[in-house]
């Protein structure tokens, strides 16, 4: 069992109380309301203060880059994001604990069969600011445009763009409910979501955070927080290999993910969808 020392405690939350922040606008991993959140990523959070000993805040946002800001703005100790190369200048990740896909939508209509047939002159794809996977397009995309907007879905609707793109969850939920539109099955990437820190923490305050996402993997916790959130077709992500030396955060190795032909891996960013549990838009 994943213990921390003293040190550790002191480290992560200094006030003793540990700030978490949560992204209410990805549904895969949270739910529910700022007041009354729940979902794997709150659980996580109070996994990790039940280890540490101290009590856990959870500071709610509605999208990714309110969350990441909180947490280099030091608002928040803990944040729960995609794995990012930008990200990660300022935050230490853990190996990732789920895996989920993003997608693209189109009009039913639409000769747009596959991934390789969105990255073309002439071709617009709506996202939502800010969040990872916009960021991931706007660095592989070599010929088609990136059109950003307060909500992926609204832009996308609003400006009768070619694309939208979105996690797959929340984006087949959509179409589910507006038959004009369809998904193109194959993702265009594979999104690593993590526990992050801040960058300047202890190398042994991260090791334990790392060490307890494997555990609660290995231990089924992740899996069953999963089910029982109602997100069973979200993946748990695979065991880190014991022994093995973690990646160079620009080895492409460690970018899971991306436009499969011709595309540079070595541009390739991950990254959470948001989605509009009122309204039932997935909101980029």
């Amino acid at each position: 069992m994943t213990t921390a020392s003293a040190a550790v405690v002191e480290d992560l939350a200094p006030s003793g109380i540990l700030r978490a922040s949560i992204n209410l606008g990805n549904p895969v991993l949270a739910q529910g309301t700022p007041e009354a959140p729940a979902g794997v990523t709150v659980d996580l959070a109070r996994e990790v203060g039940a280890r540490l000993g101290v009590p856990v805040e959870l500071l709610t946002f509605d999208a990714a880059r309110t969350s990441y800001a909180a947490m280099v703005e030091g608002r928040a100790e803990l944040c729960f994001l995609a794995v990012d190369p930008a990200r990660e200048a300022a935050v230490s990740f853990t190996p990732p604990y789920v895996v989920i896909e993003g997608v693209n939508m189109v009009a039913s209509d639409s000769d747009l069969d596959a991934v390789a047939d969105v990255d073309r002159a002439g071709i617009r794809i709506g996202v939502k600011e800010g969040s990872a996977y916009e960021l991931f397009l706007s660095r592989t995309l070599q010929h088609a445009t990136v059109v950003r907007g307060a909500e992926g879905v609204e832009v996308f609707l609003a400006e009768g763009l070619e694309v939208g793109a979105g996690i797959r969850q929340p984006v087949t939920r959509f179409v589910e409910t507006h038959p004009v539109l369809r998904i193109v099955e194959e993702p265009f990437m594979q999104i690593q979501q993590a526990v992050g820190t801040t960058g300047s923490r202890r190398p042994d305050t991260v090791a334990v955070l790392r060490d307890l996402v494997e555990e609660l993997k290995a231990s089924g916790f992740v899996a069953a927080d999963l089910a029982r959130s109602g997100q069973s077709d979200a993946s748990v992500a695979p065991q880190r290999t014991p022994g093995r030396t973690r990646r160079s955060r620009t080895d492409p190795r460690t970018l899971a993910g991306g436009w499969p032909r011709g595309h540079d891996e070595l541009s390739g960013r991950l990254g959470p969808s948001q989605y509009d549990g009122t309204s039932g838009r997935p909101v980029g």
